[in-house]
């Protein structure tokens, strides 16, 4: 990364991606944490286990309903501001998730996880903030090596959780009280940061498109699209996979492996996946991270064996990494710099939005759509196949229409 030539114009977004790369491998640790124990301590607490998995589902809904918020509060106060808004949510979270366990209350754990999700809104706006600076040349790939610092937190999480899951007599209440400390060491990053506060609009400046139009326009219906298929799924296949790996007779420890290989899958991809799109286009791109979700789904209907999690897995991570990133960048292309803040949000709204009808539905086809966990794992997988031809047949569209937006 250090040896790439860039403008002198790209010297503030240069930097600009260092910190928030940093920010992503920290504060983006407790991402991978929460998603292994949450549905394991929601399974421990829940009256009915058809419901494990409403602590994730409750993280995605409150992202869904944080994003819109969040955007307009960096549109109004600059992104330095709604980092830190999000980083204090995400303290606040696992504080009010480990007082749930302590006390044994599944609402409060809930209540937890939605307060979680302000800050997963706002780790969201971390790709777009690399763009914010970043020069046409340059965007693609500052959005790319952002996402690469989750390689990172791939490898911090779930070693943090093996570390605090059984630390204390409560199981994960040491790994809620590590969120904290994650958030608040993490936060100082961010005063690193420069990026300039959006100026406000001038009354005879350009409006911009309204979100209808925006909406509207084949290019962003499309990147919305396959940005909420390509996140939706893989949150549905992960969210599920802890229960699955425990409930088919491996260890909890086996499962964090899992989805710590997962992570990685999704992030390491990222060092390159900028100069992909840069050479083959972004379209070719995110068709190819379709494909190897279909891959994944395929992989994991084969059975149950350790490799088989493994493998599907990371197919699941790549997959993702190629269809969100490619999305995303299609996406920053694609509108005014005085539209950012209208189309990012709601892009945010519908891809948590979809993100947590998967989530809600995880659990749901894992642990009460079959006989056994086995059964279970196979309707997860098999849920995904519809989505992936929405997805892939508005990206055929998109390819085949004629080029005039």
């Amino acid at each position: 990364m250090t040896d790439i030539a860039l403008p002198q114009s790209d010297s503030r977004a240069q930097r600009n991606v260092m910190v928030l790369i940093a920010a992503q491998a920290i504060l983006g640790s407790q991402m991978p944490m929460i998603f292994i124990v949450g549905g394991l301590a929601g399974q421990s607490l829940a009256s009915n286990i058809c419901f494990a998995t409403l602590p994730i589902t409750l993280i995605v809904m409150g992202s869904m309903l944080a994003a819109s918020p969040m955007s307009a509060i960096m549109q109004k106060y600059g992104r330095k501001a709604g980092f830190f808004v999000g980083a204090m949510a995400g303290a606040s979270g696992g504080a009010v998730g480990a007082y749930g366990l302590y006390t044994a209350s599944f609402p409060i754990l809930l209540m937890g996880s939605l307060i979680t999700g302000i800050y997963m809104s706002a780790h969201g706006f971390y790709r777009f903030a690399a763009a914010d600076t970043a020069s046409d040349r340059f965007r693609p790939k500052a959005i790319s090596y952002v996402m690469a610092g989750g390689l990172i937190s791939a490898i911090i999480g779930p070693q943090l959780v093996k570390l605090t899951a059984q630390a204390m007599v409560i199981p994960f209440l040491g790994t809620y009280l590590m969120v904290i400390v994650v958030n608040l060491f993490g936060s100082f990053l961010f005063l690193l940061l420069d990026i300039p506060t959006p100026e406000p609009p001038k009354q005879d400046a350009p409006k911009g498109r309204t979100r209808l139009e925006l909406l509207k326009t084949p290019r962003i219906a499309v990147a919305v699209i396959c940005a909420m298929v390509s996140y939706a799924l893989m949150n549905l296949v992960m969210t599920s996979t802890p229960l699955a790996v425990v409930g088919c007779g491996f260890e909890a420890g086996r499962a964090a492996d899992v989805v710590s290989a997962h992570v990685l899958a999704m992030y390491i991809p990222s060092f390159f996946t900028g100069h992909l799109i840069a050479r083959f286009g972004v379209e070719r791109i995110v068709a190819i991270g379709l494909f190897i979700l279909a891959c994944a789904g395929g992989i994991a209907l084969q059975g149950v064996a350790l490799e088989n999690f493994f493998i599907a897995l990371v197919l699941l991570g790549l997959g993702w990494n190629f269809g969100f990133i490619g999305a995303t960048t299609m996406l920053a292309g694609a509108h005014e710099p005085q539209e950012r803040g209208r189309i990012q949000g709601m892009n945010d709204l519908m891809v948590f939005g979809g993100v947590t009808v998967a989530s809600l539905s995880s659990g749901a086809l894992m642990n009460c759509s079959g006989g056994d966990a086995a059964e279970g794992w196979a309707s997860v997988n098999l849920a995904m196949i519809p989505f992936l031809a929405l997805a892939g047949g508005a990206l055929i569209w998109l390819i085949l229409r004629p080029r005039d937006d």
